[in-house]
């Protein structure tokens, strides 16, 4: 089996990150856009969309600031999609960047997944 991609995404979001984080972070938030349901058992996350289950671990966390989730039923250990929070110092500017792996005959397909999902998010954040 071919190793996965890392791929690196960056969206401005014109949100403060307290917000932002609560919709990255919580299963109620990732509900709203990234999911059509998340439920939570401990730091466990079950995602599902189209009645298919997927379960991840949120193994990394720091409030307004990141969020990452190893995938529990992935073939290769270690993969795992994760949510960088930056603000700019000088400009206030908010942007939001996203990490995850993928088939490397699959990049384009998870960009644009990933595009319009943070439209989506953007969409509900109001921005």
């Amino acid at each position: 089996m071919a190793l996965k991609s890392k791929i690196q995404l960056e969206f401005p979001i014109n949100c403060s990150p307290k917000v932002l984080y609560n919709r990255l972070s919580t299963a109620s938030g990732l509900a709203e856009w990234f999911a059509d349901d998340v439920k939570v058992k401990g730091k466990n996350f079950i995602f599902v969309w189209e009645g298919s289950e997927q379960h991840a671990e949120k193994t990394l966390h720091k409030e307004s600031k990141l969020v990452r989730f190893t995938w529990l039923d992935d073939e290769e250990e270690g993969t795992y999609f994760e949510f960088r929070i930056n603000k700019d110092e000088l400009t206030g500017d908010v942007s939001l960047i996203v990490i995850d792996f993928s088939d490397e005959d699959e990049e384009e397909e998870t960009t644009d997944l990933w595009n319009s999902q943070i439209s989506d998010l953007k969409h509900i954040l109001g921005c």
